[in-house]
């Protein structure tokens, strides 16, 4: 696997490149990859587009698609569509890129088995592969359905009705927030258009959230409407860390192509623009803690929903379904297995040499 110090060093120039650093918040970000071998593979997204077609070659002969690109157990959630229903499904677009199909199933299924082994996901390393694979292939090949938590998915939406945040204590924490220092008038706009036009209250907060993302420009805008709190959120929408590892011009950012295309319910608030992801934050947009999780029964049906909503995204791209399945079809027994259990090992030496570097 490539040097972790040294590809860090370069992606993060890199970065610096597209979009000023928050320096507190990227060290917040190397403080979190040394805690935990799932918590590295979440901040390290540039790390793996590195290491995969070098470890796993075999993935990269398979149909292209328009893949996430950071796909991972934690990178699923809820909002409220435009019909105010509950929907679920993968909530983070910022690494999408042109990918082979298996480049997104080997990186769902590793972070699995680094959640199994480091993260309190309950269930076997091979079940967890076939659950993904599974419910992949079946959604590629019935051309998928949104997850709509209604008439259908009942026994999803009782796991996400109960991590649905208490909005009493939700926003007393958003409140908390400490105003953000200089906030660029582009960015007010954005976030001014995404609220009601008489909201009263106005601030604009700095929130440190997520950890692949961490470092990057983040501001948050806090109202009153109608005697309640409001919040909208803008963070920097940069290229992939595919075009750094590929060495690619970047072009227009495919969030929105990938979004628009996949069979879902869309998020309303949610919206790239002008360089930047502006989206509501709510108690309902939250994800399904694993440690929450009561069984492998539970943990096993869940990640073959994951699977199936990652196929909802691949069929999207124009003729992905028959390319994808006629792929799928010559691979060999538990190759996917194969990939995860490569990755993971890989993930779980390059953060104990991050530990080891960054002990307190």
């Amino acid at each position: 696997m490539s040097n972790i110090f040294e590809t860090t060093r370069a992606y993060e120039a890199w970065l610096a490149g597209h979009t000023p650093i928050v320096r507190a918040d990227l060290q917040a970000k190397h403080r979190a990859m040394a805690a935990t071998p799932f918590a590295f593979l979440r901040a390290t997204f540039y790390h793996w587009t590195l290491s995969l077609p070098k470890l796993c070659p075999e993935l990269n002969r398979a149909p292209a698609v328009l893949a996430v690109g950071d796909i991972h157990v934690e990178n699923f959630g809820t909002w409220r569509d435009a019909e105010a229903r509950l929907i679920w499904g993968v909530n983070d677009f910022d690494e999408a890129h042109p990918l082979p199909y298996t480049h997104d199933l080997a990186r769902l299924a590793a972070s699995a088995l680094v959640a199994v082994d480091h993260h309190d996901l309950k269930v076997g390393r091979q079940e967890a592969c076939e659950e993904i694979l599974d419910g992949y292939r079946k959604f590629m090949t019935n051309g998928g359905r949104a997850f709509v938590l209604a008439e259908n998915n009942r026994w999803l939406r009782t796991l996400a009705m109960g991590r649905l945040r208490e909005p009493t204590r939700f926003w007393q924490k958003m409140n908390a927030l400490p105003d953000a220092p200089r906030v660029p008038a582009q960015v007010k706009r954005l976030l001014c258009e995404a609220l009601p036009a008489d909201v009263t209250g106005l601030r604009f907060a700095h929130r440190r959230a997520g950890l692949g993302s961490l470092g990057r420009p983040r501001f948050t805008a806090l109202a009153e409407w109608g005697d309640a709190c409001l919040a909208r959120e803008a963070k920097a929408l940069i290229p992939s860390a595919c075009h750094w590892a590929l060495k690619t011009a970047p072009g227009p950012h495919p969030a929105s192509a990938l979004r628009g295309r996949a069979v879902r319910s869309r998020d309303p608030f949610l919206n790239f623009h002008e360089g930047w992801v502006v989206r509501r934050l709510s108690p309902h947009c939250c994800r399904i803690e694993l440690s929450e999780l009561a069984d492998d029964h539970d943990a096993g049906r869940l990640l073959r929903a994951m699977g199936k909503e990652l196929a909802n995204l691949h069929l999207g791209t124009p003729g992905a379904r028959d390319a994808v399945l006629a792929d799928l079809s010559e691979r060999r027994p538990k190759w996917l297995l194969h990939a995860a259990e490569t990755m993971a090992e890989a993930t779980e030496q390059a953060h104990e040499a991050w530990r080891e570097r960054h002990r307190d």
